[in-house]
């Protein structure tokens, strides 16, 4: 059996799971996540747990077992914690700015360039160069961070661009004369 997938999924309080045979649906105070489960995976729910449970030990629900329960736990962390990731912009006159659902960004381009957020991802920018994306949902989320990080890359020699928080980015040595 997988050992991620035979960990049970603790519940936290103010976290509603509703399981049918084919969908989930994870309530809590940061939202709503629904996810269809794989043909052969089901959810039991026990005192304050999940359990993540196939039908048989084929090779497909092996690797479906184990990703399920990654999902769902997931799920379940988003809608009470939510998920957050910051990225950095370095550079010279970089700034950024958002209204709305639309983060505008001053990148070293010759025009600003719009970037229209999914409705499940909030942006906050901050004065020192930060930008701050939040959501329920881990894949959004970090879906919309390598989007808007892949509009301007670190660059390989200045290391000016956006890049995440904490990252570092190795400089290659210019060009020597001589």
């Amino acid at each position: 059996m997988s050992r991620i997938g035979k960990t049970p999924i603790p519940l936290k309080e103010g976290v509603q799971v509703n399981c049918t045979d084919a969908l989930v649906e994870v309530t809590g105070p940061k939202g709503t996540l629904h996810f269809e489960l794989p043909r052969g995976i089901k959810l039991e729910e026990g005192e304050n747990e999940l359990n993540v449970r196939r039908s048989e030990d084929t090779k497909d629900l092996k690797a479906k077992h184990g990703l399920t329960r990654s999902i769902v736990a997931n799920m379940v962390y988003g809608v009470s914690e939510g998920y957050k990731i910051t990225l950095e912009l370095q550079g010279v006159g970089y700034r950024a700015e958002s209204s709305g659902q639309k983060l505008k960004l001053n990148i070293g381009y010759s025009h600003p360039v719009e970037y229209e957020l999914p409705e499940e991802v909030s942006v906050a920018v901050q004065e020192n160069g930060q930008i701050v994306l939040e959501g329920c949902d881990k894949q959004a989320v970090g879906q919309t961070a390598a989007k808007i990080r892949a509009i301007r890359p670190p660059d390989a020699y200045k290391g000016k661009g956006i890049r995440y928080s904490g990252e570092e980015v190795s400089l290659k040595e210019g060009k020597s004369v001589g």
